[in-house]
């Protein structure tokens, strides 16, 4: 089911990037795509998978937690959530300074 999700997916958006039926054909294109994501199998569908991804990652935190790599990090940071907060902003901040970027459109 999900590949042909994709497949569908894969074939709108070339029709989208390929098409020279001009404008209304795109408008037409973009919402009968809003129409389908507003749809409500597609919405439940969106839900389960936002939750099953929640669960592995907290999965996954749990089984760093009980590694000697994940003990480490909370003993290193003091907080018990396994993230030294002052290394993370000095490295963002820093990395943020060194070359501006375009603002995404």
């Amino acid at each position: 089911m999900r590949g042909k999700l994709w497949f569908v997916g894969g074939l709108a958006a070339g029709f989208v990037l390929g098409a020279r039926a001009g404008r209304e054909k795109y408008e037409e294109i973009v919402q009968q795509a809003r129409k389908m994501m507003d749809h409500p199998t597609v919405q439940e569908a969106k839900g389960t998978a936002q939750a099953q991804a929640n669960r592995l990652v907290s999965e996954g935190k749990d089984r760093l937690s009980h590694t000697k790599i994940g003990e480490k990090m909370s003993t290193s940071s003091g907080t018990g959530n396994g993230a030294n907060t002052s290394e993370l902003t000095s490295s963002t901040t820093s990395a943020s300074s060194a070359a501006p970027t375009k603002p995404m459109p």
